[in-house]
């Protein structure tokens, strides 16, 4: 859901801070643009604060907000805008992004350009607003550990998990997201299975065994793959995809569904009544939580960063739990 206006303070009672990962941004050309927005608007003087490696960004979004922000402008990755993204959600700031990452997936699925600094900015001081959902995950460690976490993608276990722990971090920042197709061969070549206990919602607990499970707000990944065809950031809903390949028939049956289905398919006009039902090795369905306990400690990530084994989670939807900064553009789109 879009709001018409931006907020309803005067204009010299707004003000935004900028939280920039330094090592991926051009801190020099931000501060220009913003400073020629404050000056149009008449906004308050900007604030700016680093990330570090011990702070990804939870710490100086505080910072932000303690000083004052209404608009918190993230300048960074998805792990950077996660960051953001767990320290904000229960404030009355919004957020908005300003993408400068690998995959930039939060902002692919909301449809903001993605090499625009000057529109991000014109974005943060005089965009809309749009309620959009946040997973909230509890997250207990292979030493028994219960932490807590937010993510506005996706979170895995398996094969995406797995991957980004065999993606080399070097490498990504040399050729991008072509340097996780190393990392995805070494992943499907491990065969091991998760054994899990999962609930959905409210209904009776069962077990099962998966090669990869994927909660997912968001639908798209990295280069438009369409992993979840049906998840929407503002449905009040996860979208599940469990899969369950068996030798090579398996994945060929994933890869149809997910490159030629969703990805061709499903963006034509009348595709969909081409789409075939769900096959055993690819199964999607709709929750507001799950919980799940595996037999072993597994990798797990959100958002595209690794967070360690995991033992057993909890993930719950907050609905319209997140306020997100739109392009003017983007509002009249909606009617």
């Amino acid at each position: 859901m879009m709001n018409s206006t931006p907020d309803d303070k005067p204009a010299p009672s707004r003000s935004a801070a900028v939280v920039y990962n330094p090592i991926k941004v051009d801190i020099d050309a931000i501060k220009a643009a913003v400073t020629v927005l404050e000056n149009e608007t008449g906004w308050k003087t900007t604030t700016f604060h680093a990330t570090s490696k011990e702070d990804p960004g939870a710490g100086a979004t505080r910072d932000a907000l303690d000083a004052g922000a209404d608009v918190v402008i993230v300048a960074g990755g998805d792990g950077t805008v996660r960051a953001v993204a767990e320290a904000i959600h229960d404030s009355d700031a919004a957020l908005a992004l300003m993408p400068a990452g690998t995959g930039n997936l939060f902002a692919r699925n909301l449809g903001i350009p993605l090499d625009d600094l000057e529109g991000a900015v014109r974005t943060a001081f005089t965009g809309v607003d749009r309620a959009v959902d946040i997973g909230l995950i509890d997250i207990r460690d292979e030493n028994n550990a219960l932490s807590k976490h937010a993510f506005v993608v996706m979170a895995g276990l398996g094969l995406d998990a797995k991957m980004i722990a065999n993606t080399d971090d070097d490498l990504k920042k040399r050729i991008g997201w072509l340097a996780y197709v190393s990392a995805i061969v070494k992943a499907l070549a491990d065969s091991s299975e998760l054994h899990v206990k999962y609930r959905l919602d409210s209904q009776r607990a069962r077990s099962g065994r998966a090669h990869t499970v994927i909660v997912g707000n968001c639908g798209s990944l990295t280069a438009n793959v369409l992993l979840l065809p049906d998840a929407a950031p503002d449905d009040g809903f996860f979208d599940v995809a469990v899969m369950r390949p068996q030798g090579v028939i398996g994945w060929a049956q994933i890869l149809g569904k997910v490159l030629w289905e969703n990805g061709v398919l499903r963006r034509i006009r009348g595709g969909h009544f081409l789409t075939t039902k769900d096959v055993r090795a690819l199964r999607y369905v709709k929750a507001k939580q799950l919980t799940i306990r595996l037999s072993t400690p597994e990798e797990i990530e959100l958002d595209g960063d690794e967070f360690g084994k995991a033992i057993a989670f909890k993930s719950r939807i907050k609905a319209g739990g997140l306020t997100v900064r739109m392009p003017q553009a983007a509002n009249s789109s909606q009617h």
